[in-house]
């Protein structure tokens, strides 16, 4: 019986060395796993542009940072103490007094323009603005009518809050405990603490004959 021949030392070294070769261009191949990503559509990248936009334009009125592309009522509305009613009497006295219509964007106004709103929303009182708007009316220190905002109205009613407990009224009681301070009800709302639930009164067991 005839051996099979046993390969030679060489050829074995040719094989090895062979082998790794085929390896980069395998590599260089894209798999299917690793396919490119497809391109932002045109709808998605209008909704970046328009984000960007917005961030970007960022107003500092009042002491508030408000987005340049909303409208003048609209920025108005996001001031600490300018509620609907109010920004829309501002607006209407901005259209009267500086001749800026109330579609006009934020963004749009110069710095002079800025000033002047400014100067507005903080005594609106001197530009033709109802006293009934204002929040402020009858101060307790000065007894002017004037309207507060922002910060400054933050620490006004933390003052006024802590006048009424140092005068211990009923306000500043209620104030310091936590309580309900326009009359509302109390039973069913506004617990603090550990509360279970409203606990009933047993019905009493009948009495038994009287003492003689």
């Amino acid at each position: 019986m005839v051996e099979p021949k046993k390969p030679e030392k060489a050829d074995m070294n040719k094989n090895a060395k062979a082998a790794p070769a085929a390896e980069p261009e395998a590599a260089a191949k894209p798999t299917s796993s690793k396919a490119a990503k497809p391109q932002m559509t045109e709808a998605k990248s209008k909704k970046y542009d328009e984000r960007a936009a917005r961030t970007s334009s960022i107003i500092r009125l009042a002491g508030k940072d408000i987005s340049g592309t909303l409208e003048l009522e609209r920025a108005l509305m996001n001031i600490k103490g300018v509620g609907f009613s109010m920004a829309q009497a501002l607006v209407y006295s901005v259209d009267k007094n500086l001749k800026i219509p109330p579609t006009t964007k934020l963004e749009d106004l110069n710095e002079d323009q800025m000033s002047k709103l400014e100067a507005i929303i903080k005594e609106p009182n001197k530009f033709g603005i109802p006293t009934y708007l204002l929040n402020r009316r009858r101060d307790r220190e000065t007894g002017i009518d004037m309207h507060v905002v922002g910060n400054d109205l933050v620490f006004a009613t933390r003052q006024d809050i802590t006048k009424d407990i140092a005068l211990r009224t009923i306000r500043g009681y209620r104030h310091q405990y936590n309580q309900k301070v326009r009359g509302q009800h109390t039973r069913s709302t506004g617990r603090t603490g550990a509360t279970v639930g409203v606990s009933k009164k047993s019905n009493k067991p009948a009495t038994s004959a009287k003492k003689k």
